[in-house]
């Protein structure tokens, strides 16, 4: 199963939290499991960090794609027909980091494991945790 990570999940996964969903981190340790990150998610994490507000991710773009390397996963990058699939997405979400995640899920396709549960409404390829 090829699984892309939301941004929060990939923070969680590789920083040791425990606010790793045990569902998510199941799928992940599956035998059969590809873990995904989108180079969108370095590009949000190095967004919010440098904003420097308390609510930023724990550590900078540079690290995180550092870290998502270390952990073995695969990076994704940000393709035209990525980008260009944000058009058919209803606007059930605003945040435009995990619209265009969710365009890549269903572009390629992939499993999107999510926190976010109000992404789910968007695809089967949604995988709420």
């Amino acid at each position: 199963m090829r699984l892309l990570l939301d941004t929060q999940i990939a923070i969680w996964a590789v920083s040791g939290t425990r606010a790793l969903p045990a569902r998510a981190r199941e799928l992940m340790v599956s035998g059969s499991a590809e873990v995904i990150v989108s180079t969108i998610s370095i590009f949000e994490i190095a967004t919010k960090h440098s904003l420097g507000k308390a609510s930023a991710p724990p550590f900078s773009g540079r690290v995180a794609a550092q870290l998502f390397t270390e952990a073995g996963f695969e990076l994704l990058p940000v393709l035209p027909e990525h980008a260009s699939a944000v058009d058919e997405l209803p606007w059930l979400h605003r945040d435009p980091f995990d619209r265009l995640l969710v365009a890549q899920a269903v572009a390629e396709p992939l499993r999107f494991l999510t926190a976010d549960r109000q992404l789910a409404p968007y695809s089967d390829f949604v995988v709420p945790c």
